[in-house]
């Protein structure tokens, strides 16, 4: 049994413990529904627990709270993304695209009767903690999570910024339980990073889908061609551990890389569930060759991205697993007290109709999760050709460079191995997606 807990607002896909990111939220006016009318027998059974409970249970019951537990009971019983919203809930999901807030910095959710932890944020408490993706959270302090519900466990990991929380932890592959202190804060969250890799490749990381997400990237984008100028050869799109976000932020990042096309679509039981996206005709890399690199926890709006290139084979997707898998639709339906409902009402689909819900996006290249140790040398450099006594020369015509010249060109060389090396021992996924990224671009006319 598995639920999440998402805490944001507009098209959304996702919390963040403070912000939620990666569910699809769309949020409509408050409106009459005609529906069935419920047959007296079931009318009956309602009112006979609802007396019960009135009249026998240990404690006096409020009824409008009673009501609530009712609807809370149904909307839960539905899906792990169907939930009631009351006041405080709803306003707390009303900011969450501004890219900050309160908390932990964790997209999390619910397995087994523990918080699981989706993927931690980049720069946050929890990150810089060590929390991991796929961490499963046992103890809140010296509170057990074991029946707790995941809003009531999301209010336990909120706090003032300053203060400190235990977490206790569950992580695979280790013999015991690990106990972690995150100090909360508030979390600003920027969601595009990048760099230039190897002198001619741009490195883009999305942490999470924002409003001015595919604005940052566009920006970033042209920053990376304006400094590497006609030697710019192609990108890499980090999308891993990134929750989700704003579903126009993932409909504008998608498009940014594909000149025409269907991006994502919705299909639901009602017309206004009914959604479909289109590519306008440009690309931000004018058909440098892409790659996007994927995880376990790239959930929800990092899917529809993948999705969307891997099904147009505008870039090749690289990753550890399949991605989360969170393909559904949330509407918030706004109520007349001020309360709110979060009800799933569609699933999203890529353009080739493949439904990404509790399956996920498969890597085009699957990874294995390694870390690298550089092998010490023995000192001795290898037998080559050039050591041989009496061999032949090369016999080219060109003059002998100048050896100032070479001595510069081999210390840059090796500089370059020794960052090769390094972001092999730091991140082994990005090394790995960098290397193909380098065999395309040699293939690739006109790279």
């Amino acid at each position: 049994m598995k639920s999440r807990s998402r805490i944001g607002f507009g098209l959304l896909l996702g919390v963040a413990l403070g912000l939620p990111l990666g569910t699809v939220y769309n949020v409509v006016a408050d409106k009459s529904t005609q529906v069935q009318p419920l047959s007296l027998e079931e009318l009956r059974a309602f009112s006979d627990v609802y007396a019960r409970i009135k009249n026998d249970y240990v404690e006096s019951v409020d009824d409008k709270e009673l009501i609530r537990h009712a609807i809370r009971g149904m909307l839960s019983g539905l899906d792990p993304h169907s939930s009631y919203l009351d006041q405080d809930e709803f306003k707390d999901l009303q900011i969450g695209t501004s890219g900050e807030f309160g908390g932990l910095g964790i997209e999390v959710g619910m397995e087994d009767g523990f918080v699981k932890v989706i993927a931690p944020i980049d720069d946050t408490p929890a990150q810089r903690a060590g929390i991991k993706a796929g961490d499963l959270i046992i103890r809140l302090d010296d509170t057990p999570v074991k029946g707790m519900t995941l809003n009531d466990a999301v209010k336990v990991m909120r706090g003032k910024r300053g203060t400190p929380i235990v977490l206790t932890i569950i992580r695979e592959g280790e013999s015991k339980p690990l106990k972690i202190t995150v100090v909360r804060d508030i979390i600003q969250v920027k969601s595009v990073k990048s760099k230039v890799l190897d002198d001619k490749y741009g490195y883009f990381r999305i942490s999470n889908f924002q409003s001015k997400t595919t604005q940052n990237l566009l920006e970033a984008v042209r920053k990376i061609k304006k400094e590497l100028g006609d030697e710019f050869a192609g990108a890499i799109l980090d999308l891993r551990n990134n929750p989700g976000g704003v579903l126009t932020g993932a409909v504008g990042v998608s498009d940014a890389f594909l000149k025409e096309g269907l991006i994502v679509y919705t299909e639901g039981r009602v017309k206004d569930s009914q959604l479909r996206y289109d590519a306008a005709p440009d690309d931000v890399l004018d058909g440098k060759p892409l790659v996007v690199l994927v995880n376990a926890g790239s959930a929800s709006a990092s899917e529809i991205v993948a999705g969307a290139l891997q099904d147009h084979k505008r870039a090749i997707i690289v990753g550890s697993s399949k991605t989360f898998g969170k393909g559904s639709v949330q509407t918030i339906l706004p109520l007349k007290d001020g309360d709110a409902l979060k009800l799933t009402t569609a699933r999203y689909y890529t353009p080739s109709g493949r439904s990404i819900q509790a399956d996920g996006i498969t890597p085009d290249i699957m990874l294995e999760s390694l870390e690298l140790k550089k092998k010490e040398s023995n000192g001795i450099d290898p037998l080559k050709e050039a050591n041989l006594s009496r061999h032949l020369s090369n016999g080219s015509k060109e003059e002998k460079k100048d050896d100032t010249k070479d001595a510069k060109s081999k210390d840059k060389k090796s500089e370059k191995v020794t960052d090769s090396e390094s972001l092999a021992q730091t991140d082994f996924e990005l090394y790995e997606a960098l290397n193909l990224l380098k065999g395309i671009t040699l293939v690739q006319p006109g790279s």
